[in-house]
């Protein structure tokens, strides 16, 4: 599959599971023919266990219903939870699944990070959002910050050909004929031109990377990069650096309240490199940030799932749209603008905090940039076995039950 551009799309931001949550629920409850989604995280609280009842009612209702969620990042969903939705028809993946070793998840690398819907190939949702309350604003201060958006229009096909086109061989034939009947029928829905990317580790390794350095490269006045992960290879800050330097303004909002502590000291070794070529950096501090969100100028933006870090841009699966549309890119950049006026603290040169002794934080600071030039060649030392996606069957029927059905087929139903 190659990616298109194509026009005519209508695309909404989505902010945090406040705006996600109800747009994906109300979806899924009106779907009529099929629900398609993907996800990294699906927790059995609140926020997981509305999904799982919108799916329940949806299979109940005759609609085909297909979940695919990573198995490093949804492991702890019960017997009980899951045999629920297989029983009523939905159809349940694993990708990589592994079992605990010393009850630890060891299945570190390469992971299905993508957070994907399509409704009926009509409606569909990308984004950085799981399905877990921390993503819910009333969460409290551990809540995270976070964007996806809703899309409408010729887009949808192509979001719903790749996901059925990663599904098993079995079952993709038959799918894919009713995709294509549904495309062709599909009007336009907008104005916006989108393009939807992703990155895997067989032939787009580099894809969602590249289109940031292109957005780089092209950008003529302003680059504002929302992302909670970040620790870039030398490409990207070269690109950063550059375009600083040719007088664009440059502004990267990044973790400061870090639910991961170490993100924020491994981004802040960066930090120097960057603020000397006149980047703008700024520290969001009001919770954890977990967007992957970019704009630039005024009609280029980006929302998806990968991070700017190694896990993201050399080994993990990973969805994004790009998208060219005055209109949403001033939504989105009033967003961040926001985020930076009221929410961050701006980093100075002669202010970075970098750990230990001055010599020490020399040094771990050039290892860095070391390690992210090179990181690329070095992904290749890291666990590349061929991961597998694997189906979670129906229950079993209890002896009892079956023997019941048994008799009353004998007895001609009666």
């Amino acid at each position: 599959m190659k990616t298109t551009w194509r026009s005519g799309n209508q695309i909404t931001l989505l902010e945090n599971g406040d705006a996600y949550y109800p747009a994906v629920f109300k979806a899924i409850s009106q779907a009529k023919k099929q629900v398609l989604l993907e996800t990294f995280i699906w927790f059995d609280d609140n926020a997981g266990q509305a999904l799982h009842q919108v799916l329940l009612e949806a299979a109940k209702r005759g609609v085909q219903v297909e979940v695919l969620m990573d198995g490093y990042g949804s492991p702890d969903l019960s017997e009980t939870f899951i045999n629920t939705l297989t029983q009523a028809g939905v159809v349940v993946r694993y990708y990589d699944p592994s079992p605990l070793f010393l009850g630890m998840r060891t299945n570190l690398f390469r992971r299905m990070h993508r957070k994907i819907v399509v409704i009926d190939g009509e409606l569909a949702f990308v984004g950085g959002i799981n399905y877990s309350a921390e993503h819910i604003t009333s969460y409290g201060p551990e809540a995270k910050q976070d964007y996806a958006v809703a899309i409408r229009g010729p887009v949808v096909s192509d979001i719903q050909q790749f996901v059925i086109d990663n599904l098993p061989e079995s079952t993709r034939t038959r799918r894919w004929r009713w995709r294509r009947h549904k495309a062709q029928d599909q009007n336009q829905a907008g104005e916006a031109q989108a393009l939807f990317i992703w990155r895997d580790n067989n032939h787009h390794p580099d894809d969602i990377e590249r289109y940031y350095l292109r957005m780089l490269a092209r950008a003529r006045r302003e680059v504002i990069i929302a992302n909670a992960y970040f620790f870039p290879g030398y490409r990207l800050l070269h690109a950063m650096r550059n375009a600083a330097r040719r007088g664009v303004s440059v502004k990267l909002i990044l973790q400061g309240e870090p639910d991961i502590p170490v993100v924020k000291t491994a981004a802040r070794l960066l930090y120097p490199y960057l603020l000397k070529a006149g980047v703008h950096i700024y520290e969001y501090q009001q919770r954890p940030l977990h967007g992957k969100v970019a704009v630039m100028d005024s009609h280029w933006a980006t929302v998806g799932s990968s991070n700017l870090d190694p896990l993201s841009l050399s080994l993990n699966l990973e969805a994004n749209l790009v998208i060219h549309d005055r209109e949403f890119n001033q939504t989105l950049r009033d967003n961040l603008m926001k985020l930076i006026s009221h929410s961050t603290e701006q980093t100075q040169a002669d202010r970075v905090l970098l750990p230990g002794p001055r010599w020490w934080g020399l040094t771990c600071s050039v290892l860095a940039f070391h390690f992210v030039r090179h990181f690329p060649a070095m992904v290749g030392w890291l666990p590349a076995h061929t991961p597998r996606i694997t189906r979670v069957p129906p229950p079993v029927q209890p002896e009892l039950e079956q023997q019941d059905q048994h008799a009353t087929t004998d007895s001609g139903g009666q």
